[in-house]
């Protein structure tokens, strides 16, 4: 399933200025680790749609090229993995959420979106939190094409959550009236991922979240 986890073993030591934007519980590292619960999806450009349905004024789908000359811009942020790594000063590129919101627009009852991505993975959100002006559909991490197992060809990047509401490989937003739980909250975490709040888990470890922890462990046993 789409989620960025495992650890690394570069932690960089940071001055007060640095340590003031890495929330409670998190090390620094230069390096971007990565652990799919999954395979990482094959991308074929001819097939690949992206979509927006549900409650929303305007359905509609983009084919890749059609997304591809939708307006972009560049965000500079941070991302916090629940698995207690912070990579700063990511750029991403990408079209920005607003660009996408003002062309579906959402139905005044709509108040959250279920994101959807290949290998059915899905999360969910507040859309009042989805459409800050940072908030991205990333097909670019400083300055070269998403890589397959970072999430391309198009990944959601919503800086101020834990990571794992980023979804790689995003395909469409549902929105709704409702806030149903995604594959990791039904698996045990966090439906809101506040990483200042450490907001990680729910109670109780799940069969799902002993297997990432197991892939984890034996990757870098691997290394």
């Amino acid at each position: 399933m789409a989620f960025d986890s495992g650890k690394s073993n570069t932690t960089e030591a940071v001055g007060p200025s640095v340590a003031a934007r890495v929330p409670p519980g998190q090390s620094v590292t230069t390096k971007w680790p990565v652990l799919t619960y999954g395979e990482t999806p094959r991308f074929d450009p001819r097939t690949w749609t992206f979509r927006c349905f549900g409650l929303v004024e305007n359905e509609v789908s983009w084919t890749w090229d059609e997304f591809l000359r939708l307006p972009m811009a560049e965000v500079t942020c941070d991302i916090h993995c629940v698995t207690r790594w912070s990579r700063l000063d990511n750029r991403f590129e990408g079209v920005p959420i607003r660009e996408i919101i003002a062309r579906v627009r959402p139905r005044p009852e709509a108040k959250y979106v279920f994101v959807h991505a290949d290998h059915d993975y899905t999360t969910n959100l507040p859309l009042d939190e989805l459409i800050d002006d940072d908030v991205l559909l990333a097909v670019k991490h400083d300055g070269k094409p998403l890589a397959p197992e970072h999430g391309g060809p198009l990944r959601l990047v919503v800086p101020k959550l834990y990571f794992w509401k980023s979804a790689k490989w995003l395909r469409a937003f549902e929105c709704l009236d409702v806030n149903p739980p995604g594959f990791w909250e039904l698996n045990g975490y966090h439906m809101h991922a506040d990483p200042w709040k450490e907001e990680r888990y729910s109670d109780g470890e799940t069969r799902a979240m002993q297997q990432m922890r197991a892939e984890a462990a034996r990757k870098l046993r691997a290394r």
